[in-house]
């Protein structure tokens, strides 16, 4: 019993991650607004080594459509502009010599449906991930009966319980999703 308990809790932890990767996701998915972990994927060279941008520049949001990016050192700045614009993240910086500044444009409906597939294929990622991740402990769970160390029914109890927990994180998924389609949907 204790050994289905391990596994049920093993499977819990590596769903609990899944979801946080989805958020992590989502957060990168620009929704129309200002957003300083838009800025998360780009890496900037510094001296000969790669960094990410938040570690040679500090990042505000004065307002909902702007970003600026302000580098600690005034020599970075076509750097982090090059960085920005080689990124793919689809924003055109401004260097006014002091600082960068992106303007993040109005979605249009065509852009904002794209985003929600983008998000919708993030969010079948993470259900895809806690497929396996089910699987794994069944299996795990199946393996144990094998070994003539669990009975049936204790099995079944796990597998259920298993299925209990991918049930709670599906769930925890599709309210990600709604409030990611939601916010980008906004006008």
């Amino acid at each position: 019993m204790t050994e289905v308990k391990a596994i049920i809790a093993q499977g819990k932890e590596k769903m609990e991650k899944a979801v946080l990767h989805l958020e992590e996701s989502l957060v990168t998915i620009r929704a129309g607004k200002a957003n300083p972990a838009i800025l998360n994927p780009v890496m900037v060279d510094y001296y000969g080594s790669m960094m990410p941008i938040n570690q040679v520049a500090s990042i505000n949001t004065p307002d909902a459509k702007t970003i600026i990016v302000a580098p600690w050192e005034k020599k970075m700045l076509p750097v982090i502009e090059k960085a920005i614009l080689t990124s793919g993240i689809g924003l055109t910086p401004s260097n006014n010599g002091e600082h960068i500044r992106l303007i993040i444009p109005p979605l249009t409906e065509d852009r904002r449906k794209e985003l929600v597939k983008q998000v919708r294929n993030e969010g079948e990622n993470a259900r895809v991930a806690l497929r396996n991740i089910r699987r794994d402990a069944n299996e795990a769970i199946k393996k144990l009966i094998k070994a003539e160390s669990l009975p049936e029914d204790v099995a079944k109890d796990g597998e259920a319980e298993v299925q209990k927990v991918t049930d709670s994180y599906n769930k925890k998924i599709d309210e990600l999703l709604a409030l990611k389609e939601k916010e980008i949907m906004t006008v």
